[in-house]
């Protein structure tokens, strides 16, 4: 269990280049499932959660050729099926919530997929049953051994169907894209997931000769085709990363400029940090956030009522945001809730942010209302732990802001989710060493 020592307090200053999506890369690893040609994919962020899927599919069988930093070819053409049930599988699968994505492709193509009860993070349930009744919908048979706590589908051939989710699962919307394309027949997905992850799978998906109609909507038709072929596919610019770096510019008052964001899929981001008081520009394809050496101001609605921040599905504002959304209204001028519907346990986090000389109430599970200390008090610097991804990089904002030296341990749970922090960081002029 690695942990960061962090001296806060020092303004940074330079460029960042964001890494390639970690939630899209979860997606699209597993369309090389798909076809027995090659998939080159570049872009691939370098992080613990995606270098395990990446070892997870070199295990079942897929050929895989390293051709640079963050591009691969990928070649299943010999895939053993063996391997999903056997005892290696099942402790590899569990440490890896995207490892659900794998039984799409492998149903599609192979008749069946099994998985093992996934695991991941501490930030609440994430449920599996969309992603099940889906398969179920196109005609596979569900199994699940309560023995080896194990989930099981198979298919002789499967049928197109018409599908309304019960929720809007982004996983779960990808996971039954890529077992519709090459089923029977027309499927048509309504209430489907519509985030930038998952109108690149089905942009990547129709490049392997796929049928969907409606990319970008909540409506997906897709007919179904004989076989994919190979492709060549760039992931999109990790926009959770890029907030983070937006959020890390104003909280320790730096003039950062971050690189190729592609701003056009960054949806209402640039909007919600904007109420916040900070200033962003954009310059091409580039983010410029100048030092907020005054500070910065939230602002109000209209009527003068209290801004109310909340997460919600694709085009709202990703819940991956809300925490580092938390820790930048503390230090502004004003006051804001935090209203995190979509997962119960991701603002247990302020407790710490509490100990750090934040004013926050927390009001319940969901919501958080921050008075923001416009840096007329700093945080101070503590001993801490990093709970999950997203909290653990909104602590880590919050020491690099703080005066005097703070500690986070479990510090592996921040490289799942982002490539070579420290020395990323550390080319900015961040005081930040890794004690593993």
């Amino acid at each position: 269990m690695g942990t960061f020592k962090i001296e806060g307090g020092a303004p940074l200053k330079g460029e960042i280049t964001p890494q390639g999506a970690k939630n899209e890369a979860l997606q699209v690893l597993n369309t090389v499932l798909l076809t027995s040609e090659k998939v080159t994919i570049t872009n691939i962020p370098d992080i613990i959660d995606v270098n395990k899927l990446i070892t997870l599919l070199g295990n079942l069988g897929v050929k895989i050729q390293k051709l640079g930093h963050g591009s691969y070819t990928f070649q299943a053409d010999e895939v053993n099926l063996a391997y999903l049930e056997s005892e290696d599988f099942k402790k590899e699968g569990a440490g890896l919530r995207g490892s659900i994505m794998i039984v799409g492709p492998l149903l599609a193509r192979f008749g069946k997929g099994y998985i093992p009860k996934p695991g991941g993070d501490k930030i609440g349930r994430r449920r599996l049953d969309t992603h099940f009744e889906g398969f179920i919908n196109l005609g596979a048979k569900f199994r699940y051994n309560e023995e080896d706590s194990f989930y099981g589908v198979e298919a002789d051939r499967l049928k197109g169907a018409y599908m309304l989710l019960d929720e809007a699962s982004v996983t779960g919307t990808a996971n039954i894209v890529m077992a519709a394309v090459l089923a029977e027949g027309t499927t048509t997905i309504y209430n489907a997931a519509c985030e930038p992850y998952l109108q690149q799978l089905c942009k990547m998906l129709n490049s392997m000769g796929a049928d969907i109609k409606g990319i970008g909507s909540n409506l997906l038709v897709i007919e179904g085709v004989e076989s994919l072929g190979g492709c060549e596919h760039r992931i999109l610019p990790d926009m959770i990363e890029i907030g983070s770096w937006i959020g890390l510019a104003a909280m320790t008052q730096s003039e950062i400029t971050i690189k190729d964001v592609s701003w056009d899929n960054l949806g209402v981001i640039p909007s919600v940090f904007r109420k916040l008081g900070i200033q962003l520009e954009r310059r091409g394809d580039d983010i410029y956030i100048p030092a907020h050496t005054d500070g910065y101001e939230i602002q109000s609605y209209i009527d003068g009522s209290i801004l109310t921040i909340a997460d919600a599905p694709w085009p709202g504002f990703t819940p991956d945001l809300l925490s580092i959304v938390l820790v930048v209204a503390t230090q502004a001028r004003g006051s804001v809730l935090i209203h995190q519907k979509m997962f119960e346990s991701r603002l247990f986090f302020v407790d710490r942010l509490i100990d750090m000389g934040a004013q926050i109430i927390l009001c319940d599970p969901h919501r958080a209302n921050v008075i923001g200390l416009g840096f007329k008090s700093k945080l101070k610097g503590i001993l801490m732990s990093s709970p999950d991804i997203r909290a653990g990089i909104s602590l880590l904002i919050a020491a690099l802001s703080a005066k005097g030296t703070s500690t986070i341990q479990n510090s592996d749970q921040i490289d799942r989710g982002y490539e070579r922090i420290d020395e990323r960081l550390r080319a900015l002029g961040a005081k930040i060493t890794r004690i593993d």
